[in-house]
């Protein structure tokens, strides 16, 4: 008797634990549950907030049917790493002059994004407002916009600013002027290249001593073809070998396809792109302008 009655208690004792541990698991993994569909919320919250931020961005670039009347042989290969993009273009017409702009901001996502929405509306200020058309005083007025801005030279300040490539033409002429920050400018005359090399400091704060951006002239004729990009594309990782595409590769692509339509040395650069990030990820906004003179 003693022996069931021990046997008895040892069963409810051991029933009692297994209920206990099955209560203590369903209610962490309500709890658990809970925590997940509050994270799902808030990242579907966050998401709802990047799109509607992309819409945003993509309102301030510039519109087709506008870019298309400016530069009626064109194209824009834009790519961004993530919903939004630290790389964006700007188009303005002022004074009888054209100026366009590919700019690469610091970052990219949603930190690079506002620098762009900061950048797109100096530009607009500077060119638009005040008709400054001169690519390297333009440069200069955003640089110095850029650093009052972000509250840079006081010694705390952060090194968020943008590289650019900018041109400004003038209407019914051959006439380009360019300035750049990192970024250079290419002019495709059949298979050659002329490589307008940028100044070797970006838009924003710098190691050294910030010095006046320079301004290069050249003639393009009629049927050159004029590009304008940032570093993404160059700095894709892909191939066999899982290495950078490079600039040099990119220059001997754009030259070596210029006499394609615009349309068509798109979609040959979108294709190249793909084939050669294959399956690894994107590590970089991408951008690219190109227009037949």
């Amino acid at each position: 008797r003693n022996f069931f009655f021990i046997t008895f208690g040892m069963v409810v004792l051991l029933g009692v634990v297994v209920f206990s541990r099955y209560k203590t698991k369903k209610n962490l993994a309500a709890k658990l549950e809970e925590k997940n569909r509050i994270i799902e919320e808030k990242n579907k919250d966050i998401v709802d907030s990047i799109n509607y931020a992309k819409r945003i961005q993509e309102a301030i670039l510039p519109e087709p049917a506008e870019f298309s009347s400016l530069f009626p042989e064109s194209f824009v290969l834009y790519r961004p790493k993530d919903i939004v993009s630290g790389d964006f273009y700007w188009v303005g017409e002022k004074n009888g002059r054209i100026v366009l702009a590919a700019a690469d901001c610091t970052g990219h996502g949603v930190p690079g994004a506002f620098m762009s929405m900061i950048g797109n509306a100096f530009l607009n200020e500077i060119v638009m407002e005040k008709g400054v058309v001169s690519p390297d005083e333009i440069l200069g007025h955003l640089r110095e916009k850029i650093m009052k801005a972000l509250k840079q030279g006081g010694g705390s300040e952060t090194r968020d600013g943008m590289d650019i490539s900018l041109i400004s033409m003038e209407n019914g002429s051959g006439k380009l002027e360019y300035a750049g920050a990192n970024n250079p400018l290419w002019v495709v005359r059949g298979k050659a290249v002329e490589d307008l090399k940028a100044d070797k400091q970006p838009i924003g704060i710098t190691a050294g001593d910030s010095l006046p951006f320079r301004k290069q002239s050249i003639s393009v004729q009629k049927g050159d073809c004029v590009y304008l990009f940032t570093d993404g594309y160059a700095d894709q990782f892909g191939g066999k070998d899982g290495k950078k595409f490079k600039y040099k590769p990119l220059q001997e692509l754009l030259a070596g396809n210029s006499a394609l339509p615009m349309n068509e040395q798109k979609k040959m650069l979108d294709r190249t792109f793909t084939e050669w990030k294959g399956n690894l990820e994107q590590v970089d906004d991408v951008l690219i302008i190109g227009f037949r003179a």
